[in-house]
């Protein structure tokens, strides 16, 4: 079968892109931490405390996916999209009526919030890999690009664009509920919208033009063409290697997208620059992380494509490397703050096309909603561990705003990405 009489495979492209530009306010979050820890403000977090909202957000997302997977199966994607637009919206719906204390916002925000995002996510990678089985790299950088860009939006309309943050009070809640409010109807509105069209080809369906490549002992143009099951994949050591490489990989990058905002002000107040003009130019840096975040889902997808997944996860955690190695320095100046923000927000992001298209590569297209559940396992448990090393050495500073308490953890964040470049280098394609 070809593309003769199914729907325009762009349309899930589309479709797509609508869904991760909500699931994507997750990586949002720091925007709200200066007004949550403001030890003056009305919740007196602790930045600890901050930084597990995030984290249970994300080690929630990243578990729902597997179960996401199996759900699936059974109903298709397009009810598992609609699912998630009630879970998500109601989260953060929630999130502003009820969100005053920590643990309020633990639950509706951290938990509910995050098993939205995570019934949801899955989806539009699932369902584009099987309409372009041609262009996995590029349609699965494109399906999460989205999760990237709209970190941007919500941070900008919060911060700058609409300062939501200061002027919205919804039923007296204040600024944060109030636009957590606001976010949750567009959530709700948005992930529904694109679950229309989040529906999987024909049984048989291939692009028109589009022959499967042959099977061969090794190479990439094979991979992909033998399907594993998840109990087959567990048993392989290329998943668990895939999975160390994708946890080393994104605690840097999860450190940075937590903790830029509280980092930010540190680095640049110490440099003499107002708080402020500093709380500006960390909040533009937030924006850019999040643009080259979306960014790098795409172009790293595409680069994949012609140098294989291999090489690239490689290059990507090197490039990694080096950037947080210096991103201390880094933070002192308006320029050099953004450049690295830029930096860190593009490989991140390679890690979200990288590794499904990987997955689909070492154990096939069939399962790939499936077995990437559990290889995205590893991204949760780095949103526990990367935020929350940042956090316990700003939080062993008691209140001093010494820059150089951030020199340990993005050091140990540097040292991660060089274990998962090289743990990347040995692996081999397995064979079944």
């Amino acid at each position: 079968m070809t593309e003769q009489k199914v729907m325009n495979r762009w349309l899930v492209v589309i479709g797509a892109v609508a869904i991760q530009l909500c699931l994507g306010a997750i990586y949002a979050w720091s925007v709200f931490t200066p007004k949550l820890c403001d030890p003056a403000g009305a919740y007196k977090f602790t930045a600890t405390q901050a930084n597990w909202i995030f984290s249970v957000g994300l080690l929630v997302f990243s578990f729902t996916i597997i179960l996401a997977g199996r759900i699936m199966g059974k109903t298709g994607p397009r009810k598992l999209a609609v699912a998630s637009s009630i879970v998500l919206g109601a989260g953060y719906i929630l999130g502003g009526f009820f969100g005053g204390s920590f643990f309020a916002q633990l639950i509706l925000i951290g938990i509910v919030g995050g098993f939205g995002i995570g019934l949801g996510y899955a989806v539009p990678i699932s369902v584009g890999v099987k309409w372009f089985p041609d262009k996995k790299g590029m349609v699965t950088g494109l399906a999460v690009a989205g999760f990237g860009f709209g970190a941007m939006i919500w941070v900008k309309s919060a911060d700058t664009w609409f300062n939501l943050l200061n002027t919205l009070n919804f039923f007296g809640l204040g600024g944060v509920q109030s636009t957590f409010m606001l976010y949750g109807f567009l959530f709700f509105l948005l992930v529904f919208l694109g679950s229309f069209v989040m529906i999987d080809p024909p049984a048989g369906w291939l692009p028109a033009g589009w022959t499967p490549p042959a099977p061969t002992a090794t190479g990439e143009a094979a991979m992909g063409m033998t399907n594993f099951t998840p109990s087959e994949m567990l048993k392989k050591p290329q998943f668990y290697m895939l999975w160390l490489t994708f946890h080393c990989s994104a605690i840097a990058g999860l450190m940075v997208i937590g903790n830029i905002k509280l980092f930010g002000l540190d680095a640049l107040k110490a440099a003499g620059i107002t708080a402020a003009n500093a709380s500006a130019i960390t909040g533009t840096a937030l924006a850019f992380l999040a643009i080259f975040n979306g960014l790098g889902r795409v172009v790293w997808g595409v680069v994949s494509d012609k140098i294989g997944r291999k090489l690239s996860i490689v290059i990507m955690c090197g490039l990694q490397a080096v950037v947080m190695f210096f991103f201390y320095k880094m933070g002192s100046s308006e320029m050099t703050l953004i450049a690295g923000a830029c930096i860190i927000g593009f490989n991140f992001g390679g890690n979200f096309a990288l590794f499904p298209a990987a997955t689909a590569d070492y154990f096939g297209n069939k399962n790939v909603g499936l077995n990437y559940g559990y290889i995205f396992v590893s991204y949760g448990l780095a949103g526990v561990v990367g935020p929350q090393v940042a956090a316990y050495f700003k939080d062993a500073a008691k209140g001093n705003p010494d820059p150089a308490i951030w020199i340990t953890p993005f050091m140990i964040a540097a040292v991660c990405c060089v274990a998962g470049a090289i743990l990347t280098s040995l692996v081999k394609t397995p064979k079944k």
